[in-house]
Order: structure tokens, then sequence, then C-alpha cells
């Protein structure tokens, strides 16, 4: 009997070995050694450093006023892509489903955009903003469209928004289609003999069927905004000057571009590592609450 468990216990330790041996190379020992550097004031390169304490963490968040601004920056970006991205995701999957016909030509055509680089995505867009638009807005109604979109602050923010909801709606759009599909029509059907319109159907029925998909699109979009960095790279580069630019480039910025402060960007990173767990801690206790609920 003992000989049969070990035998079980280690098939499934060869199984879950290799992508543990990955994560432990590229995740975990980085994110280990950069709690290390985060108390030091390593350059990167110097093979001698002194031991700092605490001094990175105390400067970042009181004496670095372009980090807290990225901060507040990121953290604007972050409200707006949870909403809107599941806002949107969840409109199109609902749209989706309920069509009889062509649902496959629907789901590939809103989940190509997640299969280009976004990086590439960036530099396309950039073309638009910088081209298309003011082209458009000459020849067409649309004179709306003949602004700034990337040069000026009061739009750049929206460009970095469009660009990144037309990347990433598409991938939460098959998560939530999945959730959708897993209702049962039972429930449906005896709302509808029940009186209860679409809207009713939705809210009473088929949202509290799907808040596992919830939790788990939440959970990424949270995510994926705190760490966005190839959007702003590439379309904006956090400019005109600073005012769109995100904890990541300022942390990249710090360690790679300008400053070679590699251990004030770790001490700024694991600032960042902190506030994404806190964030992610609150969000999956209250959404997996909802989900008990339901």
């Amino acid at each position: 009997m003992l000989a049969k468990q070990v035998k079980r216990y280690a098939s499934l330790f060869g199984f879950l070995a290799p992508s543990l041996i990955l994560y432990t190379a590229f995740l975990l020992i980085p994110m280990l050694g950069a709690m290390y550097y985060s108390i030091t004031d390593w350059n990167g390169l110097n093979p001698t450093y002194d031991f700092v304490g605490l001094t990175n963490f105390v400067e970042a968040l009181k004496d670095d006023p372009d980090f807290l601004t990225s901060l507040w920056f990121t953290l604007k970006y972050v409200v707006f892509m949870v909403v809107l991205q599941n806002v949107f995701a969840l409109f199109l999957a609902v749209l989706i489903e309920s069509r009889t016909r062509s649902k496959g030509f629907f789901r590939t055509l809103f989940f190509m955009p997640n299969m280009i680089s976004m990086i590439i995505g960036a530099f396309m867009w950039t073309f638009i903003f910088t081209q298309v638009t003011t082209q458009l807005a000459e020849k067409t109604f649309l004179t709306f469209m003949d602004q700034s979109w990337i040069g000026d602050p009061k739009f750049s923010f929206f460009s970095i928004i469009i660009v990144s909801l037309w990347n990433g709606v598409g991938y939460m759009m098959i998560i939530y289609l999945a959730g959708l599909q897993g209702v049962p029509q039972s429930l449906k059907e005896a709302a509808v003999i029940d009186g209860a319109n679409a809207w009713q159907r939705f809210r009473s029925v088929t949202l509290p069927m799907i808040t596992h998909a919830v939790t788990i699109c939440f959970f990424l979009t949270l995510n994926g905004a705190f760490k966005v960095f190839e959007v702003v790279y590439g379309l904006t580069g956090g400019g005109p000057g600073r005012s769109t630019q995100v904890i990541t480039m300022n942390i990249y910025e710090e360690a790679f571009s300008n400053n070679f402060r590699y251990g004030y960007a770790s001490a700024k990173s694991i600032i960042l590592f902190i506030i994404v767990l806190i964030v992610t801690i609150i969000q999956i206790s209250v959404t997996k609450r909802r989900e008990v609920e339901s």
C-alpha cells in the first residue's frame, strides 16, 4: 500500500516538476533576489555594495515624487481597466452567446487582437492615432477625432485605455463565454415562465451562476493592469513628460535606463508586489464570498 502511494506521488511530482523548475528558476529565485537587493545600494554591475536597510523604501515613498506620480497614474489605470474591460467582455460574451449562428466567427474576431504582441499593437495604434484619425477628421464629420491622442496629456491616458481594451477584452470574453455556457438552460426557462424579462434573467439567474468566471476575470485584469508596461512603452513612452508613466516603467527607468540604481528599483518592485498582493487578496475574498452566496 505504501509503495503504491509513493509511486502515485512520484508520478504526480514527475508531471509537476518541469513547470516547478521553470517557475523556481525564472520567477521565485529572481523574486527572492529582488527582496535581497532591495535593502542594498547595488547598481547592478559592481560586485561590491552596502546594506542600507529600509532606506530605499523610505526614499521611494517619501522623497521620490516621480514614483508616487507613476503609482497614482497606475492606480487610475487599474480602476478604469478593471471596470471597462470586464463590462465590455461580459457584454460581448452575452451578445455572442445569444446568437444562434456565427458564434465561432465572432469569438475569433474579438479574440484575434490578443494574439498580437502588445508592443506591436501599440506601434500599430501609434500610426492610427497620428495619421488615420486626422484623415478621418478631415474627410468625415468626425471632427472630434482630430486630437493629439499621444502628445496631449488630456488624451494620452484615453489612448492607452483604448489600446489596452482592444487587446485584452477578447481574452476575458472567452472566459465569460465558458461561464455562460455552464448556466443550466432549465433555470433560464423557469425564469421566462415566471415572467422575468431579459435584464431580470441576467441579473437574477445568469450573473449569480457565473461568479466563478467573474472572480477569474477580475483577478487577471487586476494583475495585468498593475503590471502594464508594453502598451505605455510602445504608445507614449511614458510621455508627454512623465504624465503617462506607469510604475513598471518607473522601475525600469530606475534600474536600466538612466540611474542604474538596481537596489532602489528592487525596493520599488517589492512595493508594487505588496500592493498587488493586498489588492488581490481583498478582491478574491470578496468575489469568493459572492460565489458561496450564489
